[in-house]
């Protein structure tokens, strides 16, 4: 059996390039004020080169306490398709800025979370992205204190660590005001936690709602806001419910998020009404499965995944000087086919 070729090391880029052991280390630490010749350091990277040598980041940084390396500790966003771009936000910042993420899914276990931060702090990360499935009050181990943290897709519970999330009150307000720039008065709401949740999001979405109707004079009518769990079968049962009187039906519905939405597609259809005919339609996520599918395609309020993961690690690396604690991002409007003018009373 061939024998497994071995590594090249140092001492063979100084071998090749004709120097010491030391210059290469220096070249390839890119050390201010070592004084190597500019012929040697294009000899010593030719060197490296060709012989595809590659340095070994986790040591340098145990020498110089600078790592490359940025802890990225969630519940389940890494392995969910949706909030996944949370990852890819954070990913593609850090590579712009010459970091690497380091991601661990703990699944809610205590246990997997403790073993992963104790590993992400034996690599001496720069620091960590602590991220959530879903905008809700966590609370930050204790293990992450003495290193710099923020908190993305939630807020810490306790207040000390900066937390980077979405702005559901504007995003709540931006889809009501666009139903309400169509022309509609009768606006419900279907939102996706119950009436007493102390959950963010279905919160921040109701005040928007509310705020968008007091804005444009509009009375804020209860009977109009039913209260689901965010899933196809309440948009579809609590549509139905508004919907079932034929004399002041509403005539559109800010649903609080796109599964809800489809449930109340699915309702008007069934009643054989459509959308946006007799009924318009705003979402909130932009799930990307799921809101451009529906017929017609769902306007909806998108999450800010991305932008929020960026900011995130910018906080971590300390760009930007000092930071406030609370980081809201805006949640921008996504145009498609599900809202249309109100209809004028003849």
């Amino acid at each position: 059996m061939a024998r497994k070729k071995d590594k090249p090391t140092m001492w063979d880029v100084a071998a090749r390039a004709g120097v010491s052991q030391a210059t290469v280390s220096l070249v390839l630490n890119d050390v201010g004020g070592s004084r190597v010749a500019e012929s040697t350091k294009v000899r010593v990277l030719t060197a490296v080169e060709e012989l595809g040598y590659r340095t070994n980041a986790f040591a340098r940084s145990l020498r110089s306490g600078d790592s490359s390396l940025i802890g990225f500790v969630s519940d389940e966003v890494a392995s969910a398709p949706f909030p996944g771009k949370l990852l890819k936000g954070a990913q593609e910042r850090a590579w712009e800025t010459g970091h690497v993420i380091l991601s661990i899914d703990t699944y809610d276990r205590p246990e997997l979370e403790a073993a992963a931060i104790d590993t992400m702090m034996s690599y001496r990360v720069r620091g960590v992205v602590y991220a959530s499935m879903y905008h809700r009050r966590v609370r930050v181990p204790e293990s992450l204190r003495d290193v710099p943290t923020v908190v993305v897709n939630a807020q810490d519970a306790a207040g000390i660590v900066p937390s980077v999330f979405p702005d559901e009150e504007f995003g709540g307000y931006t889809a009501t005001r666009h139903l309400i720039d169509a022309g509609h008065r009768r606006i419900a709401m279907i939102n996706i936690q119950p009436r007493d949740s102390d959950l963010p999001a279905g919160i921040g979405r109701l005040a928007g709602y509310r705020r968008a109707l007091d804005e444009a004079g509009i009375a804020f009518d209860p009977s109009l806001v039913r209260y689901g769990n965010g899933i196809v079968e309440h948009g579809l049962e609590l549509t139905r419910e508004l919907m079932d009187s034929t004399a002041d039906r509403p005539s559109a519905i800010f649903c609080g998020n796109d599964r809800t939405a489809w449930g109340a597609y699915r309702a008007l259809e069934s009643l054989g009404l459509r959308v946006p005919d007799d009924c318009s339609i705003v979402g909130f996520d932009n799930q990307e499965t799921l809101a451009p599918f529906l017929d017609p395609g769902l306007t909806t309020v998108a999450l800010p995944f991305e932008q929020m993961a960026r900011r995130a690690v910018e906080i971590v690396l300390g760009e930007g000087g000092d930071h406030p604690q609370l980081h809201p991002i805006e949640c921008s409007l996504v145009r498609r086919g599900s809202v249309a003018s109100a209809k004028v009373p003849v």
